[in-house]
């Protein structure tokens, strides 16, 4: 693997360890249950939905793009269309950072919370962020004749997008929320607080920028 392969598939994971260390994508609720019963149990058992709904959400986007990779829709059409996606929904989340899911109480269930999940990742537009790398690794057909292998190589690499991207959030978002109930407790949250919203919204807007030339 040269250096050009590797990249892409370094971001991937990096985006997904960025999306762990943000608490809106679940950490953050995972302690709060977890203290909420004081038990850690709790804190190990909310990442499985959490990580399955953010999976979703991502392999939903992964969808969309290698399906209009395999119809063989103009790549222009598709780079510069999911750029101005991007840049318009940074520009959202710049003005209505707080646009989030607000509906789910303290007291869930598995599927209650694999559905917030789903609901804050796409409302983050988490995997709207793949979109330069996908145009990147998702294979175009060219004509019939090579139409079977390519939607093997298009849905492998889909999913190998989705499931390094995820590992990488799971990992380090359970990290984050043992050490965080374990060890600190919520107060830091008081004295250490970072803008995420703003930094993912500027991410956001980056990228549908660098999507255009890359």
């Amino acid at each position: 693997m040269n250096g050009s392969t590797i990249w892409p598939w370094a971001a991937v994971a990096l985006l997904g360890a960025y999306h762990g260390v943000d608490p809106s994508m679940g950490w953050l609720f995972a302690v709060a249950l977890g203290l909420q019963e004081r038990s850690r149990a709790r804190v190990l058992w909310a990442l499985a939905p959490i990580a399955a709904g953010h999976l979703i959400s991502i392999a939903t986007v992964v969808a969309i793009v290698g399906g209009l990779r395999m119809a063989s829709f103009n790549a222009d059409y598709i780079r510069y269309g999911g750029a101005a996606v991007l840049i318009a929904f940074g520009l959202f989340r710049l003005i209505w950072p707080r646009a989030h899911p607000r509906w789910v109480a303290m007291r869930v269930n598995a599927v209650e919370l694999g559905l917030w999940s789903f609901l804050m990742a796409s409302a983050h537009g988490a995997g709207l962020m793949l979109f330069p790398i996908l145009m990147n690794v998702m294979p175009m057909h060219h004509s019939m004749h090579h139409h079977m292998p390519n939607v093997g190589t298009t849905f492998a690499t889909g999913a190998l997008v989705t499931i390094v991207h995820t590992s990488a959030m799971l990992i380090v978002m359970g990290t984050i929320a043992i050490v965080i109930y374990e060890r600190v407790g919520l107060a830091i949250l008081r004295s250490a607080w970072i803008n995420l919203d703003v930094i993912w919204a500027s991410a956001l807007i980056a990228a549908g920028a660098l999507s255009i030339f890359i």
